[in-house]
């Protein structure tokens, strides 16, 4: 029920559009909120309590005050709560991060007005376009603006006055085709507002009304047999059309449309705004949203087109978005496309959002490299549904050919990444054949039995490689170990990444792309490639079952040695004991050579011994 302090004020508050403020005992504002009805919205604060997340709950326990502001619409409530929360900063709002000062084309007010970027916003009258995002598409666009053009660049105040009394001259930009003289009186006032005009239009993406009016100047010229000047505007309207061409994305038809998409994580919102005309892309910008209260994604991409749709002075009809925000601005249509050349530019926006999302993590991980690891560990805790961070995680896989040889390899994840020095190969014992389940029954128990006797930390996670009846078998080993309750046992079946827990009859299935699976995935294939190595190398020790290996004092390793130097038994059976010295020593040489030879002579025997039966 609500707070005895509030129950007047509850019953008091208007139902109009508004804007609400929670303050705490020091007078401090906490939180600005917008409602489309106050008493509405005020009031679930106080009546749903039960229903309220931890940290809403958290933010109810340390309201000392109310305060509301009643507005004429629900547009004039998001752009008030928008510049509440600006000049707040309210802890438990929502935290637009915008942490860079992005440069702006400016139009001075002034008497034959410059055109030049700037970071700094001067409340003088002047025209700022922008920001721009991208350093780059500006100064193309200023590039464009100079070589249609011919403006001033210079800071002389062209009053009247001044240039009637001829104050001024023309300098080196006037003779090299840059500024066409009104210092000096030489274009008037009409004729440059005429090219600010246009400069206007090229800003704001317009450029076909522009290469219209170039185009009947050109025939004008043309008419007039000016040929050389119709010569320079078909320049100019060819420098156009290549400029549009580079930024023709979609349909040229798509016009004064605005984009808006959101990618989020636990932490934060990122949301990409494109500005589209005539098809082209003439302006994107992205922000960080820090969240706070645990905000949907409506509710945060509605306060992100309150901040940028102002802030940009869009005057777009039409705005395309992921998700059909909270509140709408008047006049304006709202779309989620989803096919066609609208769905390609909203995907467009969407992968913008990704990569700043993606760079201002690395920029994160890059100041406390730590972070990613947190960051991944997190990740799995919450798509594995653990209680503790999967700090220390192993897997086990087994290997054998048709029952022969049968080995087991464990390999070992520390925050995420392999501890190769804790990697172990185990060699079946105690099964008779190709029994799979038996194995890794049998390796299971006798890895943690061995840790619970040496007192040693045990893994949060154990990835058993392989379905149902590898699973079942190793929590068999888990049970009698009664671990149940502090190792989470996970299968992964192979064919379709399938992960299994004890008990589960149903498997979870993440997404192909998640971290979670690529982790798990690179210590089941890690597994796989450390047992087969032991496994390779037993079945080859086992294999070489060569003369050389029953001869007393000679071991595998020497046996390779022989073998790899003479291609054969035969061969070592006729080299003499100079030949077998210089490969493996006079001790074995001996060895091996008096063996042969005795098995010689005894051959030698057996075959005279037949001739005179």
């Amino acid at each position: 029920m609500a707070s005895p302090n509030f129950e007047h004020i509850l019953k008091t508050l208007p139902s109009n559009p508004g804007v609400y403020q929670y303050f705490d005992k020091e007078g401090k504002i906490i939180y600005v909120g917008k409602a489309k009805n106050l008493k509405k919205r005020v009031t679930s604060y106080f009546n749903k309590e039960g229903s309220l997340t931890g940290k809403v709950r958290v933010l109810v326990s340390r309201i000392a005050e109310i305060k509301w502001i009643v507005v004429d619409t629900e547009y004039d409530a998001l752009l008030l709560e928008n510049n509440l929360i600006k000049e707040y900063q309210p802890r438990y709002n929502i935290m637009l991060k915008d942490d860079k000062t992005y440069p702006w084309i400016c139009i001075k007010n002034e008497s034959f007005p410059r055109v030049f970027p700037t970071r700094n916003l001067i409340k003088d009258g002047s025209e700022y376009y922008g920001p721009y995002a991208s350093g780059k598409l500006m100064h193309t666009l200023l590039d464009l603006i100079r070589q249609l053009y011919p403006l001033r660049n210079c800071n002389l105040k062209l009053s009247e006055e001044n240039i009637n009394s001829g104050k001024f001259r023309v300098c080196l930009e006037y003779h090299i085709g840059n500024c066409l003289g009104p210092c000096a009186g030489l274009q008037s006032e009409e004729d440059y507002q005429q090219t600010i005009k246009g400069i206007r239009s090229i800003i704001k993406g317009n450029i076909g009304m522009v290469k219209t009016q170039l185009t009947e100047l050109m025939k004008e010229y043309a008419v007039q047999f000016a040929f050389e000047k119709a010569q320079v505007v078909k320049e100019k309207i060819e420098l156009l059309d290549k400029y549009q061409s580079k930024s023709l994305v979609v349909n040229p038809s798509i016009n004064n449309v605005d984009v808006f998409s959101i990618v989020e994580d636990e932490q934060s919102a990122y949301v990409n705004f494109v500005k589209v005309a005539s098809g082209a892309i003439i302006q994107s910008h992205t922000i960080e949203l820090k969240k706070r209260l645990e905000e949907t994604t409506e509710e945060l991409l509605t306060l992100a087109i309150g901040d940028l749709h102002p802030r940009f002075s869009s005057g777009a009809t039409e705005i395309i978005v992921s998700v059909m925000p909270d509140f709408q601005l008047p006049g304006i249509t709202y779309t989620i496309p989803q096919r066609g050349d609208k769905k390609q530019l909203l995907e467009l926006s969407e992968r913008n959002a990704r990569y700043y999302q993606l760079d201002k993590q690395r920029q994160k991980e890059l100041v406390d490299p730590m972070r990613r690891t947190n960051r991944i560990l997190e990740t799995i805790k919450k798509d594995l549904g653990l209680k503790v961070l999967p700090v220390h995680m192993e897997c086990f896989d087994n290997s054998n050919i048709q029952g022969t040889y049968p080995v087991a390899a464990m390999v070992v994840f520390r925050d995420a990444k392999p501890a190769k020095k804790d990697y172990r190969h185990f060699n079946i014992k105690t099964v008779e054949g190709p029994n799979d389940f038996a194995s890794m029954e049998e390796v299971v128990y006798r890895r943690y039995h061995r840790l619970i006797e040496e007192d040693a930390d045990l893994p949060q996670v154990v990835i058993i490689d392989g379905g149902k009846g590898q699973l079942s078998s190793a929590m068999s080993s888990i049970e009698k170990l009664g671990l149940q309750n502090k190792i989470q046992l996970i299968g992964i079946a192979k064919k379709l990444e399938e992960l299994y827990f004890p008990g589960d009859s149903l498997p979870l299935h993440l997404d192909k792309k998640s971290e979670t699976l690529r982790i798990i995935q690179q210590m089941r294939d890690e597994a796989h490639r450390f047992g087969i190595t032991h496994h390779r190398k037993k079945r080859e020790k086992g294999t070489i079952k060569t003369t050389l290996s029953e001869i007393e004092g000679i071991g595998f390793t020497t046996s390779q040695t022989l073998l790899r130097k003479f291609k054969s038994v035969k061969n070592i059976k006729l080299a003499g004991l100079d030949e077998l010295s210089s490969v493996i020593g006079k001790s074995k040489a001996n060895i091996v050579y008096n063996y042969f030879r005795q098995e010689a002579d005894e051959k030698s025997a057996s075959d005279s011994d037949k001739s005179l039966s």
